[in-house]
């Protein structure tokens, strides 16, 4: 996850405005004089959230899940910590879903070091023609650049909130979703090797050099072709100060999935959690997904105004008590709603 080069990276973007020609606005005034005034379209009428029946996610389960990731250590590329956690990741969704897919493959980090990581896709009702993605990232970064003690500065990060609260949740869904599947298939997808982009204190910097594993699955997807209705990236979702805002790059590719979400937050209670902002574009895995796969994806971040993220963000001190349980849960609920609200049990 990085903030000081994403701006570069979605210029790139451009949005296709809609234009209407004369031989178009001729046709509009034709059909008006045929047809007199014009009935104006119905809305269709809005959804109750606070009605909807999904599963009850467990703020202690997920919490646990998270202190075990963090009992490995820093998950950093090669790393023993990485190969248990991975296997921690994949041996428990097992349980819950119908199919595991480890996905190994090669990355070369921002100083030319070639290392290997490994995504994992978990699918509940592999079969199902309709799918939905939700995504984070497990691994931690190698180095703590924004530590305020410079003796840090090269040390790895425990990664708490930053890759362990995600893919803590990510379990949580499955094992609750496993009880009460709804009428869609899920796949879960936990990327590697997200968070090892440019340390800041290096002298070149490049937007690639993150995200490497939804770079790969986007460009080798586990089934060719494979489309879901939508995607929700989950990364730093744990904190003590929650905060979520209408990312750029979420509000570009898939506007009205980030309205429901935020719609759904404030139906269950969770709105000023939700935070009703529009903020700049975030480089992160929704935008490969978006890029590289046409799933329209959003992406819910922390966004703390005061800092990068949240406090301990790239720092040695995010660690188990960057995590609030309560936020763990609050989000699930949230994503989970919004899910059961369009396929239900």
């Amino acid at each position: 996850m990085t903030l000081p080069w994403l701006i570069k990276t979605f210029k790139n973007i451009n949005p296709i405005k809609p234009t209407v020609g004369l031989m178009g606005l001729a046709l509009l005034a034709l059909l008006w004089s045929c047809t007199g005034k014009r009935q104006a379209p119905q809305a269709p009428a809005a959804k109750d959230y606070t009605q909807v029946t999904a599963p009850a996610p467990c703020a202690d389960s997920a919490m646990a899940f998270a202190t075990a990731q963090l009992a490995f250590g820093p998950r950093i590329p090669g790393s023993r910590a990485a190969a248990q956690c991975r296997h921690y990741i994949a041996s428990n969704m097992a349980r819950w879903v119908d199919t595991v897919i480890m996905q190994p493959f090669g990355a070369t980090l921002w100083d030319g070091t070639e290392v290997r990581g490994t995504n994992i896709i978990a699918s509940l009702n592999p079969q199902a023609p309709q799918r939905v993605l939700l995504a984070a990232h497990y691994d931690s970064r190698l180095w703590a650049d924004h530590d305020p003690d410079p003796n840090n500065q090269h040390s790895p990060v425990p990664g708490a909130n930053d890759g362990a609260s995600g893919s803590a949740l990510l379990m949580e869904m499955a094992r609750v979703m496993s009880q009460m599947p709804p009428s869609v298939g899920v796949d879960f997808i936990f990327f590697d090797l997200e968070d090892q982009g440019t340390p800041d204190w290096a002298d070149n910097h490049a937007d690639n050099t993150w995200c490497k594993g939804s770079q790969h699955w986007g460009q080798t997807p586990h089934t060719p072709f494979y489309k879901a209705q939508y995607g929700i990236l989950l990364d730093m979702v744990g904190s003590h100060q929650p905060r979520f805002t209408k990312e750029e790059i979420s509000r570009h590719f898939a506007p009205g999935l980030t309205d429901k979400v935020w719609q759904v937050a404030a139906a269950i209670g969770h709105g000023a959690m939700f935070v009703q902002q529009n903020t700049d574009p975030i480089l992160d895995d929704h935008l490969y997904i978006n890029q590289l796969t046409g799933i329209p994806t959003i992406d819910l971040v922390q966004n703390s105004p005061e800092c990068s993220f949240f406090t301990h963000w790239h720092t040695t001190s995010d660690n188990l008590d960057a995590l609030d349980p309560r936020t763990l849960e609050a989000v699930a609920r949230v994503v989970l709603t919004t899910i059961y609200a369009d396929y239900p049990q």
